[in-house]
């Protein structure tokens, strides 16, 4: 396979609906201390997907994200890119070749390329990994899954990361159907939620930086509830703050607040980029959790979502499966009651650059259970 490869400005990054694959994205993790770049490639359809035309190519960009680690190394990250998603058994060999493609336009201490794949998992396609109840068991063993993914490649180098870093579970909402066949489609408690919160006269509204207080006192209040570490409020500033509007491929970033006389009760990140709108960020207060604030909250977004030309709504994050021992089996809960499609990512994948400090990185990485962002 051969890929032709092309260094381009961040500001003509394809239009995609994948926010992270945007120049809005670049600017927000430039502000976090991160380098960005991106590239433009082409490579023969027949390479690709299982009868292609011949003299045919396709052609996209990818964004990548570096980071100094240490006084000597990097990494390159790529969240949720490329977006061109080749038939699966070519998979592998197109991520080689591109991991090749763009090794001499990284920094010669450049460790790893960990593509942050939101292709479909191979293994969520398959009959044989749901259980009698419906339910995905996940993919196999790593071993498995590295002997799959590197079939036909030369150097058998892809290696599935120890952990993701982006939701490779998510629940995707069909936004071009009218609001009734929306509402209708809800489990009738999520459905009933909406409404009492309505009734109990809950509003929602557009809330803009001055706000970013109650945002992160309701966030602050989550994390507490749900044992997660804090960011600090200068990055929510940053995600509500952070423009690309010279660029190809902008996005819309709002905060919105549920409250009732005044009181705020939940609170959410709503980004559109191309057709599709993303929960990015959500919190709620520890009180007054009575009024359903949350759900009528998750609706309103929808709606101002498919009011901005939006197709589809993804939901960015739940449990694999309806397990009640998983730490986001909440939001799994809460999330699937709105009716939409499951859908499992295939996740990170590392490709090694340099085999010692990759060892050594990879290894500090699990010890700690801890990785880049």
């Amino acid at each position: 396979m051969y890929i032709d490869i092309c260094k381009k400005e961040i500001r003509q990054v394809n239009k995609t609906a994948i926010l992270q694959q945007t120049a809005y994205w670049s600017e927000v993790k430039s502000r976090q201390g991160w380098t960005s770049c991106a590239f433009d490639f082409k490579v023969p359809q027949q390479e690709l997907f299982a009868g292609a035309q011949q003299d045919r190519f396709e052609e996209s960009d990818v964004l990548v994200i570096l980071r100094q680690i240490n006084d000597e190394h990097y990494i390159a990250y790529v969240p949720y890119g490329p977006e061109t998603e080749p038939d699966a058994e070519c998979q592998g060999v197109f991520l080689e070749e591109l991991s090749e493609s763009l090794r001499p336009f990284l920094p010669s201490q450049c460790i790893l390329l960990r593509y942050d794949l939101a292709w479909q998992s191979h293994w969520s396609a398959d009959e044989g990994n749901f259980d009698e109840n419906g339910a995905w068991m996940g993919p196999p063993a790593k071993k498995i899954q590295e002997l799959r993914f590197n079939y036909n490649t030369r150097n058998w180098n892809l290696k599935k990361a120890n952990s993701d870093i982006l939701p490779s579970n998510t629940i995707f909402m069909d936004l071009q159907k009218d609001e009734a066949l929306l509402l209708d489609r809800m489990k009738t408690k999520t459905r009933y939620n909406i409404q009492l919160a309505r009734r109990k006269g809950v509003q929602v509204k557009a809330a803009g930086l001055e706000n970013i207080d109650t945002w992160y006192n309701l966030y602050a209040q989550t994390c507490a509830r749900n044992g997660i570490v804090q960011e600090n409020i200068s990055y929510f500033r940053t995600i509500l703050t952070a423009r690309a509007n010279n660029s190809t491929s902008p996005a819309d970033v709002e905060m919105l607040l549920a409250e009732v006389d005044g009181i705020p009760l939940a609170a959410m990140f709503l980004v559109v980029s191309g057709h599709r709108g993303t929960y990015l960020y959500g919190a709620s207060s520890d009180t007054h959790r009575n009024f359903m604030g949350t759900y009528l909250l998750q609706w309103e977004a929808m709606r101002r979502a498919k009011r901005k030309g939006c197709t589809e709504y993804d939901f960015f994050g739940i449990s694999p499966s309806p397990d009640p021992q998983h730490p986001l089996y909440g939001l799994y809960k809460f999330k699937g009651g709105f009716g939409g499609e499951i859908f499992h990512r295939m996740g990170c994948w590392d490709y090694p650059l340099q085999e010692a400090p990759y060892a050594a990185y990879t290894a500090a990485e699990l010890n700690s259970k801890g990785y880049h962002r």
